[in-house]
This record gives structure tokens, sequence and C-alpha cells, in this order.
């Protein structure tokens, strides 16, 4: 795949390579990494991430390795790394190299030992509440452990123990010995090792100790020889420890922390922990459900992998808040889909049409257009036939002249094919239109009929090319921009129209296409046929994206 239309714009990351290149820095060499915990489904936010630390390291010809970050065996299985490999491949990347914190395991423990025997790490037996009362406030400094100045012997024995499964759980953590006083409470004595009997989707029960990532990523990164590690910003105050535990123990290369703002996109969450608990509450679906952010879902949904990118080069790259609209992601997705998108019709809420002075015996096959401005994707054939079908919306019994649609008594012209009028109406036993009688003009196939008054044009569905499908459409799965801030519960601010599905026809070829495969259905918006199938069998259209931006008003009301 090519990017070289995808360059990064220049920014503040960007500019510090270049200078780290000109003074020969890491040895003329750019290395990033992508560090995802398998506790979850990736979404847009770490699109973000993925664009960002493969993009740079594509443009300056380095290399990006992909590191699960496993280290915790309560939350982690294989089967979000699996979906998170998918993922990454489905966006157009490829990885140097795969890694996972777990292969580091022993040379982790070793590292530790030698803190310990530096007397920069110390077994501690206090409790996990204890600990964080001891820790102190962002005012206040903390307060020595009572275990801190236990010897190394006595500390570099209690390690092994744990690591031998002598302990339970929470009877001892490994903790860095740098000052309680720190302004950065980060700084405080953290904790770097837990005990924790649970089996590893990786390394089964070979441990019950594990390594907590501000330890695990920064020597992680210099073992790979990492040359940028690029963050988020809530890692800022996490640096100074970056930093301090490679100096401790004064590893080969020592990459360098930068920081950028993580991404907010208005009307969703993008906590992984929230999106977990809309799967476990049964909220959603599951993590791809076509209104989560997640890449999964966007997939589903019929997302353009493109247009993600794009979108990720239009956000920018800086370190203050980056609160998005969901506009822009549409705005790219229409862009990417409006030259590569197939045109077809379908109705999604049908209304029978008869044409009255077609005989039932006769049709006619019509040639449609692919797309209006690519001629390379050719035609199709549809037929026109004495029954078919239009939109409800588009008759009405009468209407003022700013309607362009079907009125009784009327004349529109039918997408590709001929202008009817609206000649008779039936009512069902309810009052409602059931059936609308209509005759058509022979003579004005492509040809706009002199002297009379056509309102618009209209899609439309033969009876006889007509495939039954569910069709979903969506909204913003929140009724609110920001469903984390405020007093509310976020679950109590979810959307109840975030779905819609409605029972209607398509031109019954698209019935064989595969899930994925992006259309525009005329005048209405773009469709994808969903990957998930229905216990009876009916196919599934999800809508990818309409036509206009229908959510743009949100931000006025």
């Amino acid at each position: 795949m090519s990017f070289e239309s995808e360059r990064y714009p220049s920014n503040f990351i960007s500019n510090i390579i270049e200078s780290d290149l000109k003074a020969g820095k890491h040895g003329g060499r750019v290395a990033t990494r992508f560090p995802p915990e398998p506790n979850g489904f990736l979404h847009i936010g770490h699109a973000k991430a993925i664009c960002l630390n493969f993009g740079l390291a594509r443009d300056y010809q380095g290399t990006t390795n992909l590191r699960f970050d496993d280290t915790n065996p309560l939350k982690e299985n294989a089967e979000f790394m699996n979906t998170m490999r998918e993922d990454i491949s489905w966006l157009g990347f490829q990885w140097s190299q795969e890694t996972k914190a777990s292969d580091y395991f022993e040379q982790l423990f070793e590292f530790a030992l030698d803190l310990i025997g530096k007397d920069k790490a110390y077994v501690d037996s206090l409790s996990a509440e204890d600990i964080r009362t001891y820790r102190g406030t962002l005012t206040e400094p903390g307060v020595n452990s009572p275990y801190r100045d236990r010897s190394v012997e006595e500390n570099l024995q209690l390690f092994q123990d744990m690591r031998a499964g002598v302990f339970p759980d929470g009877a001892h953590v490994l903790r860095l010995k740098i000052d309680m006083a720190a302004a950065n409470i980060n700084m405080r004595d953290p904790a770097i090792y837990r005990i924790r009997h649970a089996e590893h989707h990786q390394t089964g029960n070979q441990w019950c100790i594990y390594p907590l990532y501000d330890y695990t990523h920064c020597i992680s990164d210099a073992l790979e020889g990492i040359t940028h590690s690029l963050c988020d910003i809530g890692f800022e105050d996490h640096r100074p420890l970056y930093d301090w535990v490679l100096d401790q123990l004064q590893l080969p290369v020592h990459p360098q922390q930068i920081e950028f703002s993580r991404l907010n996109l208005k009307y969703t969450v993008m906590s992984k922990r929230k999106m977990k608990q809309l799967v476990e509450q049964q909220l959603v679906e599951g993590w791809d459900d076509p209104r989560l952010p997640t890449l999964a879902g966007l997939r589903r949904r019929g997302y353009a992998p493109a247009a993600i990118r794009d979108f990720c080069r239009r956000i920018g790259v800086a370190k203050s808040e980056n609160n998005v609209e969901l506009a822009l992601l549409e705005s790219c997705l229409r862009e990417n889909l409006e030259g590569n998108a197939p045109r077809a019709m379908a109705v999604l809420d049908p209304l029978k049409v008869i044409i009255t002075n077609l005989p039932e015996d006769q049709a006619e096959t019509l040639r449609v257009a692919n797309h209006p401005k690519n001629a390379a994707m050719g035609e199709r054939s549809v037929p026109f036939t004495r029954e078919l079908y239009i939109e409800r919306a588009d008759f009405r019994l009468e209407a003022n002249r700013k309607y362009k649609r079907l009125v009784l008594g009327g004349e529109v012209r039918l997408r590709g094919g001929y202008v009817i009028r609206a000649d008779e109406v039936r009512m069902d036993d309810q009052g409602e239109i059931s059936e609308l009688h209509c005759s058509y003009d022979a003579q004005t196939l492509g040809v706009n009929p002199p002297g009379r008054k056509v309102r618009g044009v209209i899609h439309w569905v033969s009876s006889s090319n007509a495939g039954a499908v569910i069709f979903r459409r969506f909204e913003p799965l929140f009724s609110v921009a920001y469903p984390d801030s405020g007093d509310s519960k976020y679950t109590d601010l979810m959307n109840p129209d975030s779905l819609t599905e409605l029972s209607g026809f398509l031109e019954n070829w698209l019935l064989e296409t595969p899930a994925g495969s992006q259309y525009q259905f005329e005048r209405v918006g773009y469709f994808t046929r969903d990957s998930k199938e229905r216990a009876d069998k009916v196919p599934v259209f999800n809508e990818v994206v309409g036509l206009r931006d229908s959510w743009a008003k949100i931000n006025t009301e």
C-alpha cells in the first residue's frame, strides 16, 4: 500500500526527530513502537497513536514495533491481541517486529534484583490502603514506609520468595526507593511489582509476580532500541520516572519519551473501561457495535481505513486538548466514499406504486450508470415493471412548491427512468396510504417533457428486482457532546435513538455483495452489508454515513 500522499504535516514531534537526526542522535535512527494493553478493543483514539507512530517512522525511513503490554493477567487475553493485530493491519500498517512485555519478564526480574542490590528498591509489606495513605497528597509530602529501611539482603530474599509463590496476593509489593517528599507524586516510591496468583495467557503459571507499566515500559523501550517513545499527555508526569529507571540501570539505549494530546471525540466515550462496561451490561451489541468508536465497530459500519488515516492527519499533533467534532470524522469519510462508492437504489420505508398504463406482462430494462462521474465503474441493468416501490416520504397528497417530490396530480421523474404522474391513492383500514396508482409517459426516458412541471427526481426499486433487507441507521451513541463530564452517570446520557431498524428493499444484486463493500444508496446515504448474520437470515445493511452532516445542528441546540 502506498502512503506517499499521507506524509504527516510538520509538527513538534517531527521537529524533534529532525533535530535528532541532524545531531546524529541514536546513530541517525528512528524507531517507534505502539504498546497497547490487550484488555479490550482498539478505538479511534488508538488510531491516532497508531497513525502517528507508524506514520512518523515511515516518513523518516524508520521502524515501528508492535508491543503488547501484557502485564495484567486478570484483564487481558489472547483474543484481544488477535483483534488488535487485525485492526492495525486493516488500517494499512505493518510492524517491523512484534514483541510482548511478557517476553522480558525474566530480564525485568533480573533488573529488579539489580535495583535492590543498589538499594534503589525495597519490599514493602504495607496494605494497599496504607500505601495510599503514606503516599501523601498533591499538597502534602508522603511518609516513609516503616519497611523502607529493610536491608538489601532481606529485600533480596523477600523478592525471591515472592517469585517462588511463598506469599498470597497483596502481602508485599516491590517499590522503588526514590523520594517520598517529591513534588511529583509519581516519584514517591512507586510500586513496580505485585503478587498475582493468576494464569497468564502467554506464560501460563510460570509467574505469580507481575511488573507494573511504569517499570516495564521504559525498560522494554530500551531493550528494543526505541528512539522516540510517543505517549499521550497523561504520561507527561510519568516521564521523570521513565528517565530515573533507565538512569539507574544504565542501559545502552535511552529512548526519549514525548507526549502528545489524546483524542476526545464528541458524543461518545473514549475509555476502554467504559466501553467494556457498555459491552458487559449489554447496552451495546459488543465491542464491534457500529455505534462504538472501536476500530472493529467502525470497520463493521463500513468506514474506510484511508478515511481514518486522513482524519488522524487532519486533527494534527499538539499538546493542547484535542476535542474533535464528529462532523470532521464524517467529512473525511464522505470525501473518501464520494469517488469510490458505486451508486445503487434502495427504498428504506417503501410505498407500493402501480404503473396502471404498463401491462403486467411487460417489462423494460433500463441502463443506469454506477457512478455519475466515473465511467470506469460502468452501468447496470434496472428493470422497469408495473409494480415498484418508492420512499413513503417521497409522496404527499398535497404540498407547497418547496416540496420537490411526488404530489397527487403531479409529476416526478424516476431516477434513470420515466416521468410518472400520481393519479390515485388507495387507503388501508387505518386510513394510511397503502398503494399509489400512477401512469408513466413512455416518451420521457432521458427527455424532459416540454411545457410540463416535473417537480424533481426520486429513487425507486422494481418489485421484480427487490431484495428484502433490514436497514440500520445510526445517530451518536450519546445525546450530549461530553458524556464523561457533569454530574450525570454517563450511561444515563445514552441516546435512545442511536439505532433505528427499517424493513425495506434494494436492488437484489446487492444481496450478493460481500460485507464491507460500500455503496451510495441514491438520495439516502452510504451503506454497507453487515458482517453479522441475523437469526432469521434477513440481510442487514448498515448506514456508514449520511449524505449530509445531519448532526451539525446538535452544536446549536
